[in-house]
């Protein structure tokens, strides 16, 4: 068992395995519910990230989203530290200076009534669960404890014991019951099957724009649209997901934006951090907010001016440096680059933006291209064993992104 004297960094680097012993550490200390890259990160700046030894790479992650702008990015740090020396956390039991500025901005951009504050994405989802339950009781008279409401095969909404019952991969939900009833789950991207789901107990629909843990799943052009028409004349509460897609990530500020939908109640997280705290937020209409009454729902940490200070400048930072529009862009430019690499093990490339899924077919597991790129100096990582994602920070440089595609280039035309 390694001991403490053992993994002092001075000591690490003079026996040169620093590498193996600060990974023997944290598996030995730590949960084994990951199962990360061997390499081990201490610095990033940018769209780049460095390891103890020095080593460069391109990150083509950014932390599943939550690092869209960056890593480091000076204006957040200096908003963080700012912030941080005044106060950083009082509770909901007061006001606080810079909660209501960050509420107001994110509900202008959203278009949005009204705005709760979480901390992680699935917090806020559970918020939007319990607001559709609530507002289907209150408001739209459904019998007690009879609400519904429809998910989609292939969701990831997040970890709770709630919303993994949710998830249709046995993994997610294995040992961990019993599951909350009253869901629903229909085929994505089916609107037939949405239509024939839907009863007079329907509270909500909750989906994402794209699937992304799936493997950057888009559905038919049109879907969303229709879908948002199907629940509005039903009087069921369309929520959006958008903790990956939003902020940026498809080359909109909300991946509904692409075919000009409004949903009912919208999830945001990760990149709202600016990739430097957990900050999350449930919006909606006023009719669906307003069924939370003092004491109904809250959280210790949500919505404190730290988070709060650094949300509302990961907010200014994406239109100050057009982060938006350099998404759709250079989005546009990796997908027709990629089409471009003819090998027969690449099955299919598909996304929005910076969000794009490459599979590969039966056979060749992500795992292990993965690991090849990372030898060759890029970061990405697998989902469903055959879809590697790539997704870099938005503020990547175009220099950066064809280097990241001669690497891919080297590793997919040798495979």
């Amino acid at each position: 068992m390694p001991n403490d004297a053992a993994l002092n960094p001075a000591i690490l680097n003079a026996t040169g395995n620093i590498k193996e012993k600060v990974i023997a550490r944290e598996k030995r200390y730590g949960a084994a519910n990951y199962d990360p890259l061997p390499v081990v990160l201490s610095r990033g700046l940018g769209a780049e990230l460095i390891d103890i030894n020095g080593k460069r790479y391109i990150d083509m992650m950014s932390a599943y989203s939550a690092v869209s702008h960056g890593h480091c990015h000076p204006r957040l740090v200096a908003k963080l530290t700012e912030q941080a020396q005044r106060l950083s956390i009082c509770s909901r039991a007061f006001y606080s200076d810079k909660l209501g500025a960050l509420l107001e901005r994110v509900c202008e951009l959203s278009h949005m009534d009204c705005a709760l504050p979480m901390n992680t994405g699935v917090e806020a989802v559970e918020t939007a669960i319990k607001a559709a339950r609530k507002w289907a009781y209150t408001v739209k008279k459904v019998p007690a404890d009879q609400a519904e409401i429809i998910v989609c095969k292939g969701n990831f909404h997040g970890r709770t014991t709630t919303v993994v019952g949710l998830s249709s991969k046995p993994q997610y939900k294995r040992g961990f019951g019993p599951f909350t009833s009253g869901f629903k789950t229909i085929p994505y991207g089916d609107l037939e099957a949405l239509s024939k789901a839907i009863t007079p107990h329907t509270a909500a629909f909750l989906v994402e724009p794209i699937q992304g843990e799936r493997g950057i799943i888009v559905p038919p052009t049109g879907y969303l649209k229709a879908v948002a028409e199907l629940c509005q004349k039903n009087n069921v509460l369309l929520i959006l997901d958008e903790i990956q897609t939003g902020l940026g990530r498809t080359g909109r500020f909300l991946a509904c934006e692409h075919e000009q939908v409004k949903p009912d109640g919208l999830i945001l997280g990760k990149a709202l951090g600016g990739g430097l705290l957990p900050v999350s937020l449930f919006l909606s209409k006023r009719e669906v907010m307003d069924v939370f009454q003092p004491g109904d729902h809250g959280s210790t940490f949500g919505g404190n001016p730290l988070a709060a200070a650094v949300a509302l400048e990961a907010l200014e930072v994406l239109f100050d440096e057009n982060l938006i529009q350099r998404s759709e862009e250079l989005g546009d430019y990796l997908h027709k680059e990629l089409l471009k690499i003819k090998t027969p093990f690449i099955k299919e490339i598909r996304g929005k933006g910076l969000f794009i899924g490459l599979e590969f077919v039966e056979g060749v597991k992500g795992r292990e291209i993965c690991l090849k790129l990372l030898e060759e100096g890029l970061l990405s990582y697998e989902t469903h064993d055959t879809v590697i994602r790539l997704a870099p920070p938005l503020v990547i440089t175009k220099g950066q992104l064809d280097k990241a595609l001669d690497i891919l280039r080297k590793v997919l035309l040798t495979h």
